[in-house]
């Protein structure tokens, strides 16, 4: 039997295809960033307020609880899930928070701790659902949101609970160099922490594993399972830490708190350039994308925009931002 020999490329045509690619690997990579840049320039030409000092530092700290949730998101997305169930779990593990201190007379720190592990349980909850029960991550999510909110409710019979101890409202008001509220530090802090562990760690490098094919991560001997409730109860913790930061800026726990957050947060990440596939996403593509938000937001407030409209604005940059994720897979 004689063998057929390969076809062989053109070397011209290869080289112009990877340069391509190249070039628009770069400009889909740079998306987020040069967006927000855009935004930027656009809005403080349009109005004299945005651009002043006291208003950007206010877009910082009006973002401190989407971005908390968002770094969740992103590993939860990378992976190839989804979490509907995060601003339900801020809501619920504020009110939690809020009656432990304020009705038990727990000390605040512990109220806090438990705040913390009532958002794990809840992301704990949902990854068995998905990885035990074989749920899809869009029903399991769906149904831990209900009860997440539904429990929030019952906590107090449906009323807030106001007024803190001094030092805890003081974490998102003081400045410390008239520049940064301790909770911008927190997010900081936690991004930095969330960068390294995606870029540099194992770990990191295993969720896109997990995203990109998850039987091959698990023949290559990643503990799938165990790991997609190890992300889910992280996103769980995270959706509880941005319910104590909602709690320091409002002084107050809603059980309506964290409403229609659960889509910004997966907006930000989609935004930021993460493929609802999995296996494509990053830090500092949704830190953009928050950013991109926030922005959009404050820009359209202060033109004097109907937040219903910005509601509509917003869903067309989401649209836009998976249209150009879908055709970036096609041309790969």
């Amino acid at each position: 039997m004689s063998a057929t020999a390969p076809p062989v490329a053109d070397p011209t045509q290869e080289a112009l295809h990877a340069d391509q690619l190249s070039w628009g690997d770069r400009i889909i990579a740079y998306a987020p960033a040069l967006s927000l840049v855009v935004l930027c320039i656009l809005f403080g030409l349009s109005t004299g307020a945005f651009l002043t000092v006291r208003n950007l530092l206010n877009v910082i700290d009006q973002l401190t609880v989407l971005g908390i949730m968002a770094l969740g998101m992103t590993a939860v997305i990378v992976i190839g899930g989804i979490d509907l169930s995060v601003g339900s779990v801020l809501a619920l593990s504020m009110m939690v928070m809020g009656w432990l201190s304020n009705i038990c007379g727990i000390p605040m720190q512990l109220a806090i701790v438990a705040a913390l592990v009532t958002g794990g349980l809840c992301g704990m909850t949902s990854g068995l659902l998905i990885t035990r029960a074989n749920l899809p991550a869009f029903i399991a999510t769906l149904a831990v949101m209900s009860i997440a909110r539904g429990l929030a409710n019952i906590v107090t019979d449906g009323s807030q609970i106001v007024g803190y101890v001094g030092w805890f409202s003081d974490l998102s008001i003081v400045r410390y160099f008239g520049v940064i509220s301790a909770t911008v530090a927190l997010f900081l802090i936690l991004t930095t922490a969330a960068f390294v562990f995606m870029k540099y760690r194992a770990g990191g490098r295993a969720l896109y594993a997990i995203g990109g094919n998850p039987e091959v991560a698990r023949l290559a001997g990643i503990p799938v399972k165990r790991v997609t409730v190890l992300v889910y109860s992280a996103c769980g913790v995270l959706a509880g830490l941005a319910g104590v930061v909602m709690s320091t800026r409002l002084d107050s726990s809603q059980p309506s708190g964290g409403l229609g957050y659960e889509l910004d947060t997966i907006a930000a990440v989609v935004i930021g350039g993460a493929s609802l596939s999995g296996g494509v996403g990053s830090i500092w593509g949704t830190v953009m994308g928050v950013f991109t938000i926030g922005v959009l937001r404050n820009g359209l407030n202060l033109l004097g925009v109907s937040p219903f409209v910005q509601q509509v604005v917003i869903g067309l940059v989401i649209v836009l931002a998976v249209a150009l994720d879908s055709n970036r897979r096609k041309v790969r």
